[in-house]
């Protein structure tokens, strides 16, 4: 089929290309037309405007936006919505808040197009391994775009979530489910690395629970190679920012009246890791000073 992919940094610029290799037709554009000009030679159609990159499409047209959730995809999508036609479709395919697929899904419906939100995950691995898509849109948005989908994703690693905005619903509570992993993996190697066993091989450790554990899974094995390549880590800072999924997901689970005490804590603790000294803990041992005569480290 026929398909535009708009923003081609680590991800946009890995699926346009995965998408070339199953034998579509891709029309690519990005911001910094360098990124284009380098897809053309996997065999792309670069286009430099919007513009030309709509010219360059048959209707019904498919274009996938792969670019910030904010503002630029507000500004990018209300753009193509004044150049496509009746029965076109554009697909998020970036980490947008549920709430604006399905506000934008509306919106471009009144203009007789089609939207559809693509929850993806599988970062700079899924050139090679797929994406696992979590998809929300119309079935007949879902049909249209369905042979790009199935190129995209692995085998078994696409699923129609239902309407608009349950495609990035799904993937804002994947995204909570990570950074709950993510830190008892965290945790749990501290405390090996603190272990008053001094020469334990925590890459080793990573590989063997690889190997039959219940606690095997991909992020263990990233991390495995992590530590195989810097084995304390020392040219990393302990700095962890996000993009914004963790923080709706508590969101959702308050507005919902669901306890999720471990995503909640996790979260915290990537903010936590951005200070360079927590001035709560500052006031905690003034006052421990201040009632227990307790000694604080002074400056």
């Amino acid at each position: 089929m026929q398909i535009a992919m708009l923003g081609l940094g680590r991800m946009g610029g890995n699926m346009a290309q995965r998408l070339l290799r199953g034998g579509h037709k891709v029309v690519v554009y990005d911001a910094d037309p360098r990124r284009a000009t380098e897809l053309a030679a996997h065999g792309a159609a670069p286009a430099s405007t919007l513009d030309e990159l709509v010219a360059a499409l048959q209707p019904p047209r498919v274009l996938w936006t792969m670019v910030p959730a904010g503002r630029i995809t507000e500004e990018l999508i209300v753009s193509l919505a004044t150049k496509l036609s009746r029965g076109d479709l554009i697909i998020d395919g970036g980490n947008s808040n549920f709430k604006d697929s399905m506000r934008r899904a509306q919106e471009l419906q009144q203009r007789g197009l089609l939207f559809m939100d693509a929850g993806t995950s599988g970062g700079v691995w899924g050139l090679k391994n797929g994406y696992c898509l979590m998809v929300g849109g119309s079935p007949e948005a879902f049909r249209l775009a369905r042979p790009a989908l199935e190129t995209l994703a692995p085998e078994n690693g696409l699923i129609h979530t239902g309407p608009p905005g349950s495609g990035h619903y799904t993937k804002m509570v994947h995204n909570g489910i990570e950074y709950g992993l993510m830190t008892a993996y965290a945790e749990g190697f501290e405390i090996l690395q603190s272990s008053p066993f001094p020469n334990l091989d925590l890459a080793r450790i990573a590989q063997v629970w690889m190997h039959g554990s219940v606690v095997r899974s991909w992020l263990l094995e990233l991390l495995g190679d992590a530590l195989g390549k810097d084995p304390r880590l020392e040219g990393i800072r302990g700095y962890v920012e996000d993009s914004g999924e963790g923080r709706w997901t508590v969101q959702a689970a308050i507005d919902q009246n669901v306890p999720a005490p471990v995503i909640t804590l996790s979260l915290l603790g990537r903010i936590a890791s951005r200070q360079d000294e927590s001035f709560s803990a500052k006031v905690q041992a003034a006052l421990r000073n201040e009632f227990g005569g307790h000694a604080v480290k002074k400056v």
